[in-house]
């Protein structure tokens, strides 16, 4: 079994920035890719950033490209989502994910969630 823990979500204003982190433990190893996705109150759960565990290859939904960085410590078990020049738009409840597959962009995709983190963008 794979625990993630996020943690950095906050209220901030417009033009902000923030840093989400999301620990990983467990059985680690089994996962090859994580994710970051966000849902806003009314709104499905969408995907903003992916990177590969073993060669840091990353992918990032075009509403954050340009502003979002995701990256990864391996030695930490922790990927981060960098958060620059917040809109009210970015307002959401923020998931870390993990997955044994190589390749995910889709939320069914992944297997292990973790439990979420609120971040709140004033205008």
């Amino acid at each position: 079994q794979v625990q993630l823990i996020e943690s950095g979500g906050g209220l901030v204003q417009a033009g902000g920035s923030l840093r989400l982190s999301c620990a990983a433990s467990g059985r680690a190893v089994s996962v090859y890719t994580m994710g970051w996705f966000r849902q806003a109150p009314g709104a499905e759960r969408e995907f903003v950033a992916t990177i590969s565990w073993n060669n840091g290859i990353t992918d990032y939904a075009d509403s954050v490209k340009g502003r979002f960085t995701i990256s990864r410590d391996v030695a930490k078990n922790t990927v981060y989502l960098q958060m620059n020049n917040l809109k009210p738009e970015d307002t959401a409840v923020y998931y870390c994910a993990g997955t044994g597959q190589r390749v995910a962009l889709r939320s069914h995709e992944y297997n292990y969630w973790g439990q979420g983190t609120q971040v709140t963008v004033s205008s």
